[in-house]
């Protein structure tokens, strides 16, 4: 393994950020994979679902460089939806 390439692909970030909000909580940014894995990780409500279980599965394989930048997004995204905290 190269560790500079295991560093770039940790701090990927994505084009267009995410905002999320937690009940009446101030929105935040998630710019990218490796973000979005520690807010689902430490961050998600206690709702759970298939999209997070998802979310986690494809955010987990970008920061270990198999997956792709724009997959982890929407998979982000549709997690987020699913619990109704896209801002």
């Amino acid at each position: 393994m190269n560790p500079e390439r295991d560093e770039m692909q940790r701090l990927a970030l994505w084009e267009v950020p995410v905002y999320v909000r937690i009940g009446r909580g101030v929105t935040e940014t998630i710019d990218g994979p490796q973000e979005a894995l520690t807010y689902l990780l430490s961050r998600w409500p206690a709702e759970r679902g298939y999209h997070y279980r998802q979310a986690i599965a494809v955010c987990t394989e970008t920061v270990d460089e198999y997956g792709s930048l724009e997959e982890t997004r929407e998979a982000f995204i549709a997690a987020a939806v699913e619990v109704h905290i896209l801002a």
